[in-house]
């Protein structure tokens, strides 16, 4: 396996071919012969293949989870014993960012020094945070009832659906696998098809921190055997990342078995610039804001909202900004926009493209494939001007390099627009006044907001409002989601130990 990855990482030609699942902490011949392709966004050669999981695949994964749930250790370990494991966990894959940086790159285009940063070292501080959450968190406490005391203890959920998209895969793994392995629980993770290598080496490091049997599976699959994990009855909690129209979906299926669900979904965020913002300052954040990941981001800023009294500087700088980022190779570090990771999601941005032009917006920068770029899945980094918020392009998660410039009348006329949407995800506010700013989030109904600024914090609560999803990841929060809490009514008069 690890001269295959080499390989990939080293960025020589050939294809990498793998013939096993990991099943049950075991590479196993997959139950059919159906395999996943996996073509470099960049050079649209085929680098990659891998088994396609069937639906027996997914029944020999969950029949080893649930037994290693129900009746392994795992769940039944002290707390400090899961977390030296995880603590191996996270070491293993950090030693690995490198690695895990390359591969992802080579399969969703990301530029590399975002992949270093964000998809790897970043998922090195959510398995941090979560060991840190794990450590202190109040598995058991008791409680002063109305007539009897209480003891109140949190059980690990069971088995656990986790699935995965592949514009981030490897920090939103961690997501979802550290606070599930930590709070006991087994996990069957669904790797998308379009990034399935970096799943293998994520194997690897499983293997090396010594997971119990039956504690986790990795399943490259596409939507039809997604769709049967998810409604699966041996699966107690589904935690799934994606679009809103899957989402439903997922939410519709486990709702058979009432099986619980975390679902963080699209976004269609807007950034509000104030009359009085540092416009420098702002303009440099959103170029990582909007179009950070190739754009390929739930919590994009792809709506910029602009005070009409200085629309035209606003847009002249913007504009100036898109044009001078830089597009090319994403294993170069230089790479500020790498190729978008299908030719259908190329296609999709450049109808958008399109469709914005049809509805009235102006396009102020890129707006096609760039030149001197016959090959590969790329999109010129696009800012459309004059966008009104009935729009399809300012209403639809595009998923790309493709931003909506809005100009507004006033503080009223900004929130407004800002929460005239489907989504409710994410956001960001540019004050002269801090204070200014914060009360602007108060009125804003997203699950993240920033101030004067974009980041993505591993230790606060993250997801949505509307169809953004339902539930949080991330922080205390997150980390409760994969617990089931029971009360135990002690008797009248029970003494309460004191700690």
């Amino acid at each position: 396996m690890e001269l295959q990855i080499d390989s990939i990482v080293a960025q020589q030609p050939g294809v990498a071919e793998f013939d096993r699942l990991y099943i049950g902490g075991r590479m196993t011949a997959p139950a059919g012969t159906d395999i996943i392709e996996v073509f470099s966004p960049h050079t649209e050669e085929l680098i990659g293949r891998v088994p396609h999981a069937s639906r027996e695949d997914v029944d020999r994964a969950v029949v080893a989870a649930r037994a290693a749930f129900d009746d392994g250790p795992w769940p039944r370990m002290p707390l400090d014993e899961r977390v030296a494991v995880c603590q191996r966990l996270r070491d293993a894959f950090a030693a690995r960012t490198e690695q895990f940086a390359r591969l992802i790159t080579a399969q969703n285009g990301a530029p590399y020094s975002l992949s270093l940063a964000f998809h790897t070292r970043a998922a090195v501080l959510l398995w941090d945070a979560q060991i840190g959450v794990a450590r202190e968190f109040p598995f058991e406490e008791y409680r002063r009832g109305g007539r009897n005391p209480l003891l109140v203890r949190q059980e690990p959920v069971g088995v656990v659906a986790a699935i995965i998209p592949w514009n981030s895969p490897q920090l939103l793994a961690a997501g979802k696998l550290a606070p599930a392995l930590l709070s006991g629980c087994n996990v069957i993770l669904k790797a998308s098809p379009e990034t399935p290598l970096d799943a293998y080496l994520l194997a690897e490091v499983a293997d090396e921190a010594g997971l119990p049997p039956g504690v986790l599976s990795i399943l490259p699959a596409d939507r039809e055997v997604s769709e049967y994990l998810v409604g699966h009855p041996g699966i107690d909690k589904v935690s799934f990342t994606g679009s809103v129209a899957a989402g439903k979906r997922v939410m519709e299926v486990a709702a058979r078995n009432l099986t619980r669900v975390t679902l963080e979904l699209g976004g269609k965020s807007a950034a509000i610039v104030l009359p009085d913002a540092d416009l420098d300052a702002a303009v440099a954040d959103l170029m990582v804001a909007s179009y950070g990941n190739n754009g390929q981001a739930c919590i994009a800023r792809s709506r910029v909202l602009a005070p009409r009294s200085r629309y035209d500087e606003i847009a002249d700088r913007l504009s100036a900004a898109v044009g001078s980022l830089v597009v090319g190779d994403p294993n170069e570090r230089s790479t500020q926009i790498g190729p978008l990771v299908t030719q259908r999601q190329q296609r999709r941005n450049l109808d958008y493209i399109r469709i914005g032009r049809d509805e009235g917006a102006e396009v102020l920068a890129g707006g096609g494939i760039p030149a001197g770029r016959p090959t590969g899945w790329y999109v010129e980094p696009t800012l459309l001007g004059d966008v009104d918020n009935s729009m399809r392009v300012a209403r639809e998660e595009i998923f790309g390099p493709v931003i909506c410039l809005m100009p507004y009348e006033d503080e009223a006329d900004a929130v407004g627009i800002a929460n005239d949407s489907d989504f409710g995800l994410s956001g960001s506010v540019y004050a002269g006044d801090v204070e200014h700013g914060i009360e602007i989030a108060r009125r804003v109904r997203t699950g993240t907001f920033a101030v004067n600024g974009f980041s993505l914090d591993v230790n606060g609560p993250f997801g949505g409002f509307k169809n953004s999803g339902i539930g949080r990841e991330y922080g205390a929060e997150g980390f409760s989601a994969y617990l089931e809490p029971q009360t135990v009514y002690l008797p009248v008069g029970y003494e309460v130990p004191t700690r």
